[in-house]
């Protein structure tokens, strides 16, 4: 649903943590979060499945995810 999003803060290995958000740009689109083999893979779905824009990270630098679901108003 547009305005879903997912941030997710990594260990960059620097000073401070990085921040990355993926956001459902338009009606009609989710943000979907799967797991695998040590991977976290972040992706902006259509209505058909078609992935349009994915985001990967190793999950043992991820410090935090958060998934904000759209507004239902």
């Amino acid at each position: 649903m547009k305005g879903d999003r997912v941030e997710i803060v990594i260990d960059a290995g620097g000073s401070s943590p990085r921040t990355y958000e993926i956001t459902a740009t338009r009606a009609g689109r989710r943000v979907e979060v799967a797991t695998r083999r040590g991977l976290v893979e972040v992706s902006e779905v259509t209505r058909s499945g078609t992935p349009v824009r994915t985001a990967r990270f190793m999950s043992s630098r991820i410090l935090a995810l958060v998934e904000h679901p759209a507004d239902e108003s």
